[in-house]
């Protein structure tokens, strides 16, 4: 009973490992590919090119050190629509979240030097650049390509079938959640 207690104390319970750990990596994955995808959407038109509207931004409004206007309204722009989906596969998750947690910072920085700064803002970032930080830490977990990926390398048999259904079921409800309280 003591050797109970101790491994929920301790973080070494099973359910927590098997169940809850994934399913928690998975909504931080989630809602972040969430929150960058939509904001990458607004920086493209209907060809997902660059609108004028986005380099204007980048020129007038955001200080980005180190690289010009241009380059970092298109490198924000496509990072914001192909990191997520890298995120939500559980593809390349470290690195992924990794370039997000970057781009976080320099948003946040870069949003700090503006007049639409708040204090609302620089919270949401925080909360983005730790749960980015959580997942480049620990990795993406069970549900994940990358784990399937690993199996491979370690010779265990798993499905990947199976990995991407539950990304899917998964990915469908929480859509399905955060367009409906958000």
């Amino acid at each position: 009973m003591s050797s109970f207690f101790a491994n929920i104390l301790m973080g070494d319970c099973k359910a927590s490992k098997s169940i809850l750990q994934p399913l928690l990596n998975f909504g931080f994955r989630f809602y972040v590919a969430y929150v960058f995808f939509k904001s990458g959407l607004t920086k493209v038109d209907d060809q997902f090119l660059v609108t004028q509207s986005t380099k204007d931004l980048f020129e007038y409004e955001f200080s980005v050190p180190l690289l010009s206007s241009d380059v970092a309204a298109y490198l924000a722009s496509y990072a914001e629509l192909i990191l997520p989906i890298l995120l939500v596969l559980g593809l390349l998750s470290r690195p992924a979240a990794f370039a997000l947690f970057i781009l976080n910072a320099v948003a946040a920085y870069a949003l700090a030097q503006t007049d639409f700064a708040s204090a609302v803002g620089h919270w949401q970032h925080i909360v983005w650049g730790v749960m980015l930080a959580v997942i480049f830490a620990y990795g993406p977990s069970k549900l994940s390509i990358d784990s399937w990926i690993a199996d491979k390398l370690r010779g265990r048999d798993t499905n990947l079938l199976l990995k991407l259904v539950g990304i899917i079921i998964f990915s469908g409800v929480g859509y399905f959640l955060l367009n409906k309280y958000l």
